[in-house]
Order: structure tokens, then C-alpha cells, then sequence
């Protein structure tokens, strides 16, 4: 749907790495593998996207990283766009509303990393009822045409497991 407004794919890519995970950095060579691109057309876009004030950089040695830029007046509505076009939003609410006593949704694997992937790993803490949410798991895939993997913790749990983890996970909802 982005791509219909924005006509370049480059720049739809890097708009849902860096908005969908906004603490995420990532440089040039880095970026061009990712998207199977020449360094040429992902630094074009970079540069396009960083003097519009989106993204920000900071060197690191002799790399350049860049990240979204979350004091831009834009960053919310650029980041809602991101999450409704990947679904995201509309997993968390229609899962969580109704679910017992969520304390916090995170995405871990892929989609926390900024990129899109067929499966959205989200781990859920709280005291969560099991048959409700495999129901609502079901109903959220079919809508969204991809498959959701669900890891049920407590908060103690899941303290352990990230300090562990050598990926990223993103907070995406928190009853606070």
C-alpha cells in the first residue's frame, strides 16, 4: 500500500526498518545486503530521507549509522503509517483487549530487528488466557496473512529471557 504513495521501493524499505523499530541503527553495506540493492541506490535514499530530517547518523569508527530521527514533528504519524501497513497495530488491540491481565506485549525476532517477515514473534506477559488468545491468534492471522508465534511469560520470565537474548525486542504495549 505504501508503495502506491511512495515510489520507491528502497525508500518504503528503509522507512519500515527505521520506523517500525526506531532504537534500531543500521549503516550503508549493511543495508544495500539487506535489501538485495547497490550501495549506490540505498545511499541516495539515506541521504534523501536524512536531509528531509527522518533519519539521523553517527559515525562509529569509519561507518556511518543511521537511525530514525524521534524528534521530528512527523516520527509519530510516519511510525502509525509503518505499524498499520505491517499489521502490527491491529494484532496488539484486537489480541490484547480482551485477554485477562496483559502486563506487556513485545515483538522479538525479525519484526524488532525493522524488518518484515512472514512470522511476528510476540512474547506476552501477565496472567493471559490460553484458549482466548490461540482463538484471537487465529482470527489475527487470517486477517493479516501471516503467521504469529506467541511466547506466554511472566515478568520474571521475561526479564531473564532478554538479558539472554543476543536480539532485540521491542516494547509494543504495556499496561502502564
Amino acid at each position: 500500500m505504501l508503495e502506491a504513495l511512495i515510489t520507491s521501493k528502497t525508500r518504503v524499505r528503509l522507512l519500515v526498518k527505521f520506523f517500525l523499530n526506531p532504537t534500531m541503527k543500521s549503516y550503508l553495506r549493511e543495508l544495500a545486503s539487506e535489501f538485495g540493492e547497490s550501495t549506490n541506490s540505498v545511499r541516495l535514499e539515506l541521504n534523501r530521507l536524512k536531509d528531509a530530517g527522518l533519519l539521523e547518523s553517527s559515525s562509529k569508527g569509519n561507518t556511518i549509522l543511521y537511525q530514525a530521527k524521534s524528534s521530528h514533528p512527523l516520527f509519530p504519524d510516519i511510525r502509525s503509517i509503518v505499524n498499520k501497513i505491517t499489521g502490527i497495530d491491529s494484532i496488539i488491540e484486537s489480541v490484547i483487549e480482551n485477554l485477562g491481565s496483559v502486563e506487556k506485549a513485545f515483538l522479538i525476532g525479525d519484526y524488532a530487528k525493522g524488518k518484515s517477515s512472514e512470522v511476528i514473534d510476540v512474547v506476552l506477559t501477565g496472567a493471559i488466557d490460553k484458549a482466548y488468545l490461540h482463538e484471537l491468534v487465529g482470527k489475527s492471522e487470517d486477517l493479516i496473512s501471516r503467521k504469529i508465534r506467541v511466547m506466554l511469560m511472566t515478568e520474571e520470565e521475561f526479564s531473564s529471557f532478554s538479558k539472554k537474548q543476543n536480539e532485540p525486542f521491542l516494547l509494543v504495549w504495556s499496561k502502564d
